[in-house]
């Protein structure tokens, strides 16, 4: 099993598993000491209370975190482009952090709109867990101190930069971002091609994304998804 370290670079206060931290935040472990708890907390960026579940907790659950897996750029920009446009009216902050490739696709559908939104290379932010979590916190730490009341993500792992290797740890990321972000005003759509990932991928893909993109702003409940307390302990 991994350990929390992979993630974030707290090593000497996160020496635990990830099911430890799961079975911390979900309030299943009772015995733990108050100075790991609030160190948990300020890396997470939420209360005490919230972490523990306390009915107390001020920190809402405000996260949307969405999959979209798709087999051709149609169904890709049927997505991310009214996603981004119902984002423009509502003046949300935007980012797309995912291929060369996909960047150019959504540069050319939006036009003039593109510079509303903000483009960042998948190979460079995704180089490992931890990177992309701090990246993410950065982001949208900044933006909200800087007014930003709503942020929108659409995010790609590119296949090609993963080793089989590697492939745990990203899921266990994807869960994690559950637990992380769970407090923030933000909607990422974390986008799979199903053309390039294994079965196996994108079924893990579902059991770590509470809800579905649906095309254009849709979304629905996913009835696979696993909260990390139950997921995170199994792998």
């Amino acid at each position: 099993m991994t350990s929390f370290p992979h993630v974030f670079p707290h090593r000497s206060i996160f020496a635990g598993s990830w099911s430890a931290i799961a079975q911390i935040e979900s309030g299943r472990r009772k015995d733990v000491r108050l100075s790991s708890l609030s160190a948990l907390a300020k890396a997470l960026g939420v209360s005490v209370d919230y972490l523990i579940g306390s009915a107390s907790a001020t920190a809402p659950r405000l996260l949307e975190h969405r999959l979209l897996t798709y087999g051709s750029e149609d169904e890709y920009l049927a997505a991310a482009i009214p996603f981004f446009a119902e984002g423009m009216e509502r003046s949300d902050c935007l980012l797309a952090v995912t291929t060369e490739k996909q960047i150019d696709l959504l540069r050319d559908s939006l036009e003039d709109r593109a510079g509303q939104v903000e483009f960042a290379d998948s190979a460079e932010w995704y180089r490992s867990p931890r990177t992309a979590m701090e990246g993410y916190r950065t982001f949208v730490n900044e933006k909200l101190e800087a007014g930003a009341a709503w942020i929108r993500v659409v995010a790609e792992i590119a296949p090609e930069s993963r080793s089989d290797a590697e492939i745990p740890a990203w899921t266990r990321y994807e869960s994690f971002v559950n637990l992380a972000f769970a407090s923030s005003p933000t909607t990422f759509i974390c986008t799979y091609d199903d053309r390039s990932w294994p079965v196996d991928v994108i079924a893990d893909a579902r059991r770590t994304h509470p809800e579905v993109a649906d095309g254009g702003t849709a979304a629905t409940v996913n009835r696979e998804y696993r909260g990390p307390e139950d997921f995170l302990i199994d792998h």
